[in-house]
């Protein structure tokens, strides 16, 4: 290896470091938020709020690394694939850990720990949003393809729960709990955003091994006007016909009809 190729994959391996310091920063925010939520611990919340700085001044100094080290090197290939997706990755993390200051800011509000069955959902959901973000970083810091892959799916069985928990709490008429039911929610949301960005360490992970981006998002939308005699199934014909690798289109109404138009 020549003497440049060495300095090439010292500069690399250090930005990995920071990424991988940055990560670490991040994972303790959200541990820690949820943590305080569920305790009522005001100063672990307010705690977490003031270390997000560091987290921000970790991501300025990985982004400059990373423009300092396009403008040193040059680099082609795999080398600003990897330079790409680390950029990206900066900034997924980054967004996580201003996720993790709404969840403290919620624990700030609480006036006692929270309790109830949908305090369960909240610590499971939250374990396994953990689950997944600890794995997206592995995946990323080992540029392992095949567990950003594996980690993807759990996004879309978490999606799926997190539909019925929402329902749940909507139906929910007890206006004494509130307050409380609005931080579920506010927590709840927050979660969904850090698997969403984990999703994305992912697809980065797979971009940075692999040189694959992720497939074109294919929308499922429903076409509703009264009945479905006529103006839905325009709608349709003719969102089949302009965007037809778009979406997975469908037509229905709000009542029955008496005859076909």
């Amino acid at each position: 290896m020549s003497h440049y190729e060495e300095r090439l994959e010292r500069d690399l391996t250090a930005i990995r470091e920071q990424v991988a310091d940055m990560a670490n920063l991040v994972e303790a925010g959200v541990r820690n938020a949820l943590h305080a939520l569920h305790t009522d611990n005001d100063e672990l919340a307010a705690a977490t709020i003031v270390a997000d700085h560091q987290i921000n001044r970790a991501m300025r100094q990985i982004d400059q690394s990373c423009h300092q080290f396009i403008a040193l090197h040059l680099p082609s290939a795999g080398h600003l694939r990897l330079l790409s997706s680390v950029i990206r990755a900066n900034i997924e993390l980054e967004r996580i850990g201003d996720y993790a200051v709404t969840i403290a800011r919620e624990a700030l509000q609480q006036t006692a720990p929270l309790s109830g069955a949908l305090t369960r959902e909240l610590e499971r959901v939250g374990n396994e949003t953990q689950l997944m973000l600890s794995q997206s970083i592995k995946a990323f810091n080992e540029l392992n393809p095949e567990m950003a892959k594996a980690t993807m799916i759990l996004e879309e069985q978490m999606e799926n729960d997190l539909d019925i928990i929402y329902s749940e709490l909507m139906a929910n008429d007890d206006r004494d709990a509130v307050k409380n039911l609005l931080a579920m929610f506010a927590t709840f949301t927050q979660l969904k955003r850090v698997a969403d960005q984990a999703k994305n360490l992912c697809e980065e992970t797979v971009f940075a091994a692999t040189g694959n981006t992720k497939a074109p998002k294919v929308y499922n939308i429903l076409f509703i006007d009264e009945d479905n005699s006529c103006q839905s199934q325009l709608a349709e014909a003719i969102a089949r016909k302009n965007y037809p690798g778009s979406g997975v289109y469908a037509s229905g109404g709000r009542h029955p009809a008496k005859a076909m138009d």
